[in-house]
């Protein structure tokens, strides 16, 4: 099953025996057995039961909630594993040390490589598409990250490389309806700007969750600065999958005509625009398919899924920490 979407407002999030179940209005409108289940994502309002709460933190399964438009609010999760030699370390490489430099490389090049490898298999694919300029400012971005040893510039390097990238994503979009300018959020006040802030919230949830069970704590990161309740090392992780995993389904499900313009609503006082409850629906079956996609694992040489992958990246992160392995490698596909 994996993870369990509850979109319906006002939902009841009950448990019969060793199932969980959802109802609205009485009406039952999913029973899962809990053996199945790995995370609970709610979107808007619901009710969650003292027995839920209790059973999801025994099982160690984690539990977020969304507002209805897919902004994270926060989550509830069962205490840190007990592993505490890996937050030991975590801890010790923080600031400017040579572990920390050396992940901040591999998040960004990391990224970016990604971001250079779906602007080159896009060119590939679109007769007459040319990101040459796209592709030349990426490259430039890229090409001095191992000989930089100040977080902050290599910051500097993200930011320009990321520029880069979304200053031609409206040009992946062949999707009549829709268009790309600048990336905005807090709110996302276009629909495609929706898709990507949506699709980064359930990313983070992932992400978070494969670190909790690797045992890092997620709040102390390295290329994202520390903020009060922000999962920083969480972030950090998210970066190389944002275009592999987020921006590869955003660009599927539109190119595809799987979504329309009027998929999409807007609030009028603050502008807000996201998915209609029906679309959303839909839009998180797409990500669940994403996430349980195979491809050939770069390090392991073995096929796994996104949804592997993500603790398959953590413990490779924490094996760097804990001095197993010489370097971390980042998750970069062709």
């Amino acid at each position: 099953m994996g993870t369990v979407y509850i979109t319906q407002a006002d939902a009841f999030i009950g448990k019969t025996d060793e199932r969980l179940t959802v109802k609205v209005n009485h009406q039952k409108l999913l029973d899962v057995p809990l053996l199945k289940v790995d995370g609970v994502v709610v979107l808007g309002r619901a009710t969650v039961s003292p027995q839920v709460i209790e059973e999801l933190l025994s099982r160690k399964i984690p539990l977020s909630f969304l507002t209805a438009t897919g902004r994270y609010r926060g989550r509830l999760e069962p205490e840190l594993t007990k592993n505490i030699f890996v937050r030991r370390v975590q801890w010790r490489a923080a600031g400017e040390t040579e572990q920390a430099v050396h992940l901040v490389r591999g998040f960004v090049r990391g990224k970016l490589k990604n971001y250079r490898h779906a602007l080159l298999r896009a060119q590939r694919e679109v007769e007459g598409l040319d990101l040459t300029a796209a592709l030349t400012r990426l490259e430039q971005a890229i090409a001095p990250i191992e000989q930089t040893d100040l977080i902050d510039s290599l910051r500097g390097l993200e930011g320009a490389g990321s520029a880069a990238y979304f200053g031609c994503f409206g040009r992946l979009i062949r999707a009549e309806g829709f268009c790309f300018t600048t990336r905005n959020r807090r709110p996302p006040r276009d629909p495609v700007n929706s898709l990507l802030s949506f699709g980064y919230a359930l990313l983070r949830h992932d992400v978070q969750s494969a670190l909790n069970i690797v045992g890092f704590d997620p709040y102390l990161g390295y290329l994202h600065v520390e903020r009060y309740g922000r999962p920083s090392l969480a972030l950090d992780l998210m970066e190389e999958f944002r275009p592999l995993v987020v921006d590869a389904m955003v660009l599927a499900v539109l190119n595809r005509g799987q979504l329309q313009p009027d998929d999409f609503e807007s609030e009028p006082i603050s502008r807000a625009v996201s998915l209609t409850p029906e679309a959303r629906a839909s839009f998180l079956r797409c990500y669940e398919q994403k996430k349980q996609s195979k491809f050939k694992h770069p390090v392991l040489k073995r096929q796994c899924s996104y949804q592997e992958a993500f603790e398959i990246q953590a413990r490779l992160l924490s094996q760097y920490l804990l001095e197993q392995i010489e370097f971390y490698p980042p998750l970069v596909l062709r």
